[in-house]
């Protein structure tokens, strides 16, 4: 950093400079390694609450006030240094008009791995196909150790998707299904929403913020209830068109410009907060 001339560190990955000689932010994503216990986050669980207790990141940045929230409690911090910055999707990510697909599909687009809920989505989507002949696409990496969901009719793993591709893919689904038991944010959500799509998930708090009325929110844990409300938009799809205008009204209000403003706003709070610190006034009298 001295050689570079930096005048702070910012680490995204749930981490900062143990040396601390400059002012550091840290991103907390989520709190997914401490609440389900991903075996390949030993060394976050470890690492990033001695960074917070020692006060080793100056200010720390949270996508959403939900994670701000837990973040406080979990860590203890202190409210005025913990501060919500908002994602958001880019502006590639806008209603893409299309011709009627082959066959009707629900999509999810995500990490497939346990906390995104795929078993219990597909489980829903399967009662769903009861009545209704609608495929399964799931788009997104599968999450290593977590086993890849057995070929069936109707259920279509593309893996790995291109950015470019995406917008087509929640335009044209019946609806977009992310289920999801815990997120930092919910960034599919927010790229659906701007894609105009009928967007179906969960409950989860951070989901809730982003959405803000522009989604319809499920009991995630109850396939049945998930199931319904597929079953539901299966059969009259039309009768869901009004979710479409304030998914798009609130979708708007998000932008990487926002984000970089207030992600600024944070750094000179930090710097601001590291010349303030006391031992730096006594060090320097």
């Amino acid at each position: 950093m001295s050689r570079r001339r930096a005048d702070l560190f910012h680490g995204t990955d749930f981490s900062v400079p143990y040396f601390n000689r400059r002012p550091s932010v840290m991103t907390l994503h989520d709190l997914s390694p401490w609440t389900f216990g991903d075996p390949g986050a030993q060394r976050v669980r470890r690492r990033t609450p001695i960074l917070l207790r020692l006060g080793l990141a100056t200010m720390v940045i949270t996508p959403s006030e939900a994670v701000r929230r837990e973040a406080i409690a979990r860590f203890r911090l202190a409210p005025d240094r913990v501060v919500a910055v908002p994602l958001a999707a880019s502006n590639a990510f806008q209603r893409f008009e299309t011709s009627a697909p082959p066959k009707p599909y629900f999509l999810f687009v995500g990490t497939l791995e346990p906390r995104k809920n795929i078993g219990r989505l597909i489980e829903a989507w399967r009662e769903v196909r009861k009545s209704s002949d609608v495929d399964l696409v799931l788009a997104g990496r599968t999450r290593t150790g977590f086993p890849a969901p057995a070929a069936e009719p109707g259920l279509r793993v593309l893996g790995s998707v291109p950015d470019a591709d995406l917008p087509a893919l929640y335009s044209g689904a019946l609806a977009v299904v992310y289920p999801s038991l815990y997120e930092g944010f919910g960034l599919p959500v927010l790229e659906a929403m701007k894609c105009g799509a009928i967007v179906v998930t969960s409950r989860d708090p951070a989901i809730v913020e982003v959405s803000a009325g522009g989604a319809m929110h499920v009991d995630a844990q109850d396939a049945r209830a998930l199931a319904e409300a597929l079953a539901a938009i299966a059969r009259a799809p039309g009768n869901f068109d009004s979710l479409r205008a304030p998914a798009l009204a609130r979708a708007r209000e998000f932008s990487w410009q926002r984000t970089a403003r207030l992600t600024h706003d944070v750094y000179l709070a930090a710097e601001q907060a590291f010349r303030r610190r006391p031992e730096r006034a006594s060090r320097n009298a």
